[in-house]
């Protein structure tokens, strides 16, 4: 195998740039999750072009191959590449993305490598691997037996679910997978049709060449779990009669709770009550006060989290349909690691009788499978008011944030559509949600709902059409 990978590096670099338009497109996705601030290492660089255009504050290729590596060093000198197995990775630091691009057919032994990859690993590790769909194998077979592409050795078998057990063998758990790319050559108009529209929607995805999975570390729940602060974020819009029963009924957790309640423009005394509650319960909790200047709830929590100091940033919504009981929940799910985000979930329970409309509830189903597929993974419920996120994350959310841009006045598709994009596993966690006890709800159905569908529509652009 060596020697085949060192015969063909002597044309490798031309023969990349011939076929560059299925290159760049693997390029240009992996370089969506990433961000300037990450090290990043690749398995199996051969000359370098993908390490090489990709953004990373550290960037390092590896390749068995001593004449591939040649190639890569002359083309991108800034770029550290060593001469190595990938059975025998000899790294003393961790990196935080580690890609293995086309290579996993090639390897001797899968399990061996992936075991080698979890040493390389910290907590917020994430592996992207690219491999093609089986299904294109007929064709690949007679694009080599008329020289379209260059012939190349037997490769694994692997399937997703082989794919998925070996990592899961070797202490990695799959969050996400995509399949890209109907068309691998560029055809005028019709492979930017095809590609860009047609091969993201259901049933033609099935066909598409290109299958991408994304992995992290189990979580080892043998460990004992470190004690985090929290910072709960309550917006509140004429909800006085809820204010101190949220107080009231939120139990103690974690290492510290900060409690952020955020007014914003009430016609009722709100304000005056938050302020009242504040100064009764200043010896037992900690407790900040904020009016907002802007409007919506989605500026009531960016206003909440830029006063936050916790290590956790938690939203309970003032009418308290989520039961402040349940805050616990979110915290045991993010600081044991079973997700990186954690999105309530109101849709899985029976609700009580006037908790949710019937137009409502349809509503929030619709939702649901269209962030499903937007976001290449099952998202129960988009509307919940309960979202969950290490504050870190938040703040890297945060500086990214003008890649969708400040589109969503509610601020659940902002948080949501921002922690695809950092590449964090979202989890839903589900919650039995309550009927009001105090106020009328703040959203119009229909007024609300077209708003929601443009936000999607125009989110669709920035995950799927681009």
């Amino acid at each position: 195998m060596k020697e085949y990978f060192d015969e063909i590096a002597i044309d490798r670099v031309k023969y990349r740039k011939r076929r560059s338009y299925y290159w760049k497109s693997i390029t240009k996705y992996i370089n969506y999750f990433l961000t300037e601030d990450k090290s990043v290492l690749e398995i199996g660089c051969g000359t370098g072009e993908l390490i090489g255009k990709i953004k990373g504050k550290e960037r390092v290729g590896i390749d068995f191959s001593e004449s591939m590596i040649k190639k890569a060093k002359k083309q991108f000198s800034g770029i550290e590449f060593k001469c190595m197995e990938a059975e025998n990775l000899e790294f003393e630091k961790k990196f935080d993305v580690i890609i293995l691009s086309n290579v996993i057919g090639y390897l001797n032994d899968v399990q061996k490598v992936f075991d080698e990859l979890y040493k390389l690993s910290h907590s917020g590790t994430k592996i992207i691997i690219t491999y093609y769909n089986f299904l294109w194998e007929p064709i690949i077979k007679l694009a080599e037996f008329f020289r379209i592409k260059k012939k190349t050795p037997r490769q694994n078998w692997l399937s997703n679910y082989d794919i998925e057990n070996l990592l899961n063998l070797s202490g990695f758990e799959v969050f996400r997978r995509n399949k890209r790319m109907l068309i691998p050559i560029n055809i005028p108009i019709i492979s930017f049709l095809f590609n860009r529209f047609i091969g993201v929607l259901p049933f033609f995805n099935v066909f598409t060449l290109n299958q991408f999975v994304f992995a992290r570390k189990t979580p080892d729940q043998l460990i004992k779990k470190k004690e985090y602060s929290t910072t709960i974020v309550i917006p509140a819009r004429n909800e006085s009669g809820n204010i101190e029963d949220a107080i009231k009924r939120l139990p103690e957790f974690g290492k510290h709770v900060e409690i952020i309640y955020v007014e914003g423009n009430s016609t009722d005394d709100t304000w005056e009550t938050i302020q009242k509650i504040q100064e009764k319960y200043k010896h037992t909790h900690d407790i900040k006060i904020a009016q907002q200047e802007g409007k919506g709830k989605g500026d009531a929590v960016r206003k909440g989290y830029s006063m936050a100091t916790g290590d956790i940033l938690m939203i309970l919504d003032a009418d308290l349909t989520v039961p402040p009981e349940d805050i616990p929940k979110f915290y045991e799910a993010i600081s044991s690691g079973k997700g990186e985000f954690i999105n309530g979930s109101r849709l899985v329970y029976p609700m009580e009788k006037e908790a949710m409309r019937l137009l409502n509830t349809m509503g929030n189903k619709f939702f649901s499978l269209l962030f499903s597929w937007l976001l290449e993974q099952p998202i129960k419920d988009t509307l919940c008011g309960t979202k969950v996120m290490f504050r870190e994350d938040y703040l890297r959310l945060q500086a990214n944030r003008k890649f969708f841009g400040e589109f969503d006045p509610f601020g659940d598709y902002d948080l949501l559509f921002g922690a695809y994009k950092l590449n964090l596993k979202i989890i839903d966690l589900p919650i039995r949600y309550r009927e009001r006890t105090y106020g009328d709800t703040n959203i119009s159905r229909f007024r609300h709902g077209f708003l929601l569908l443009r936000m999607c529509w125009y989110a669709a652009g920035k995950i799927k059409f681009w």
